[in-house]
């Protein structure tokens, strides 16, 4: 179980987030969603230990996963909006490099990197320099990246923003194969598409929570109605 307990972050004396709280079960992946400037980003940044809350914790095995970074990280697999790539490398080369960085042993980084290039759909690329790839291709093997130790909490910030259809449509296959062994976090505005695998969407505005709207099982087309509208509430 993976719980958000009233965080809350500050930049330059305007409140950011105020007291988020949240659970993601095992298995689960939810949508967050909310105009821009609402508070995604930075939600994201501080549950994986790249901005500093200033109140609140994240409870992972009954523990507090922020006063043990190192170990939280170990477990955590995180890809923001704007993710970076060694261009000149391949993308077999840049996986097991940042396999090793990860501190993997050098016996299961091959395993490693095959696995995740398989789960990503990038194997016939794996001797490609990235330089080379498409855009939606990059995005795919920084998600490899991402998932390349099996992380239990995978966090995605604005994944399918610039995607074709075609690449929306893989990308939710592989984000649901993720959700198999991790809870997962994802935002951004394409909801139609999140709709598809998420279990609940929580708009995010002003900082706070403003709607917890279930998502699984439901009509789709509705619940991407809902959603939107509930922005548009909090907006005005």
């Amino acid at each position: 179980m993976f719980e958000v307990r009233n965080i809350s972050f500050s930049y330059s004396q305007r409140k950011i987030l105020r007291d988020v709280s949240f659970v993601v079960s095992p298995g689960e992946a939810i949508g967050i969603v909310g105009e821009n400037g609402a508070g995604k980003t930075t939600l994201l940044k501080v549950l994986a230990t790249l901005a500093c809350p200033e109140s609140g914790s994240v409870i992972m095995d009954a523990q507090d996963a922020l006063s043990r970074p190192l170990k939280y990280r170990r477990q955590l697999g995180y890809l923001s909006e704007t993710p970076a790539l060694y261009d000149d490398m391949t993308v077999k080369a840049y996986l097991e490099y940042r396999a090793a960085l990860k501190g993997e042993p050098d016996k299961r980084i091959r395993r490693r990197v095959q696995e995740a290039t398989e789960m990503c759909s990038i194997v016939e690329y794996a001797k490609t320099p990235i330089r080379k790839l498409s855009f939606g291709l990059k995005k795919r093997v920084a998600l490899a990246d991402a998932v390349l130790l099996r992380p239990r909490v995978l966090l995605l910030d604005d994944f399918l923003a610039g995607l074709d259809f075609g690449m929306r449509e893989a990308a939710s296959n592989i984000i649901s194969t993720v959700a198999a062994f991790a809870s997962v976090i994802v935002t951004g505005h394409e909801i139609a598409d999140m709709a598809k695998w998420t279990t609940r969407f929580l708009v995010l505005s002003g900082g706070v929570i403003s709607s917890v709207i279930p998502a699984a099982g439901a009509d789709k087309e509705q619940v991407v109605s809902r959603v939107e509208n509930a922005i548009k509430g909090a907006k005005s």
